[in-house]
C-alpha cells in the first residue's frame, strides 16, 4: 500500500478479513486486490484534488439591486462597477432575478450586440423604436435567475455558462439567499492560478 495515504491505508489483514466477509469465491490474489485498491484510491484523490468549489473563487461582495429600482439606477450600478449583470434580490436577500446589460439593451429596443455606450446614449434621450413599457428593474429582469451552490464544481458552472451563453451565476445558500456570484472571469482566474 502507498504509505502516503495516511488514514486510508489498509493492511494485509484488512484484505484477508474483507475476502472472508465476502461469502462467495473471488478469483483474485491479495496482491492484485491491493493494487486495484491503490490505483482506485489514487484516481479518487486526483479527482477530488482537481475539483475547485465555487466558494473558492466566487466574489462575495456582490452589487445587487431591488426589483423596484429604476432602470437608470441599474444602468448606473453596472457602469460604475464595471460589471455586466446584477442579481435582483428581495428584502431578505433572496435572488428573484437578474438584470444584465443585454436586458437593458433589449428594453430600449436594441438588438443584442449593441454596446453599453449605445444604451447610455439612448437613456440620455436618443429615440429608438421597439421599446417595452416600464422603467423598473422588475419590468426587464430575467426571472427566475439560474443560480448555483457554493459547493458546486466550477467545471459544472463553466459548462452551464457555456451552454446557456451567460456570463455569471448568483451563488445561493439552501434558502436561495445570495452569498456570492461567480463569473467567467472568476473561473478563468482560478484555472490560471493552478
Amino acid at each position: 500500500m502507498d504509505n502516503t495515504q495516511k488514514g486510508l491505508e489498509i493492511s494485509d489483514e484488512d484484505i484477508r478479513a474483507a475476502l472472508r466477509e465476502i461469502k462467495t469465491y473471488v478469483d483474485i490474489t491479495e496482491d492484485d486486490l491491493k493494487k486495484i485498491y491503490s490505483i482506485a484510491l489514487r484516481h479518487a484523490k486526483e479527482r477530488l484534488a482537481s475539483k475547485i468549489s465555487v466558494s473558492d473563487v466566487m466574489t462575495k461582495n456582490v452589487v445587487t439591486i431591488s426589483k423596484n429600482a429604476d432602470i437608470h439606477e441599474a444602468s448606473r450600478l453596472l457602469s460604475e462597477n464595471g460589471i455586466s449583470g446584477l442579481p435582483v434580490v428581495d428584502d431578505d436577500n433572496h435572488v428573484i432575478g437578474i438584470i444584465t446589460e443585454a436586458d437593458l439593451l433589449l428594453m430600449v429596443g436594441m438588438r443584442q450586440g449593441y454596446t453599453f455606450k449605445d444604451i447610455i446614449r439612448h437613456l440620455l434621450g436618443e429615440p429608438l423604436s421597439g421599446r417595452k413599457n416600464g422603467n423598473k428593474v422588475e419590468d426587464v429582469m430575467t426571472s427566475p435567475a439560474m443560480t448555483t451552490k457554493a459547493d458546486a464544481d466550477i467545471r459544472e458552472v463553466a459548462r452551464i455558462l457555456d451552454e446557456r451563453r451567460i456570463k455569471r451565476l448568483p451563488v445561493v445558500d439552501s434558502e436561495n439567499r445570495l452569498i456570492g456570484i461567480i463569473s467567467r472571469a472568476d473561473i478563468v482566474r482560478a484555472i490560471g492560478a493552478r
